[in-house]
């Protein structure tokens, strides 16, 4: 299967925590960060989910934003420090790919954002994502 989700990150589920309806599954990516996705415990059925599996986490570039530090009192725990590798904008939407441990993000952010955060080649930022907007496949 093809997909147009770019954002694929491997690494290995280090916990599953059931409810009856959601589950919250650790993984440790290969570049050695931890994040959390929320997944439906169904899915965590169907993909045979459990401590040292393989997975993808796979987030789409729209689902990413950025930030140019760690930022506190926040809800989103899923944090991945990075390097701006390319910023590419058009008239109202720019794409930011972001190099970071074990592989490469790209955001969707605006055109407006790429200007007032200062991002170019090189810029450190850390990449923010809901583990609600993280899905997983079997590797």
């Amino acid at each position: 299967m093809t997909l147009s989700i770019r954002n694929q990150l491997p690494g290995t589920v280090t916990e599953v925590t059931s409810g009856e309806a959601m589950a919250s599954v650790k993984v440790r990516l290969a570049g050695g960060q931890d994040i959390t996705a929320a997944i439906t415990a169904d899915a965590v059925k169907d993909l045979s989910l459990a401590r040292g599996a393989a997975v993808r986490a796979l987030v789409k570039s729209t689902e990413i934003a950025l930030a140019t530090g760690p930022v506190d009192g926040i809800s989103i725990r899923n944090q991945l420090p990075g390097t701006v590798a390319d910023v590419s904008t058009g008239g109202a939407m720019g794409a930011v790919r972001v190099t970071v441990e074990g592989g490469e993000l790209t955001a969707a952010i605006t055109k407006d954002a790429v200007e007032d955060l200062g991002l170019n080649e090189g810029a450190a930022v850390v990449a923010l994502i809901k583990s609600t907007e993280i899905s997983l496949a079997s590797a």
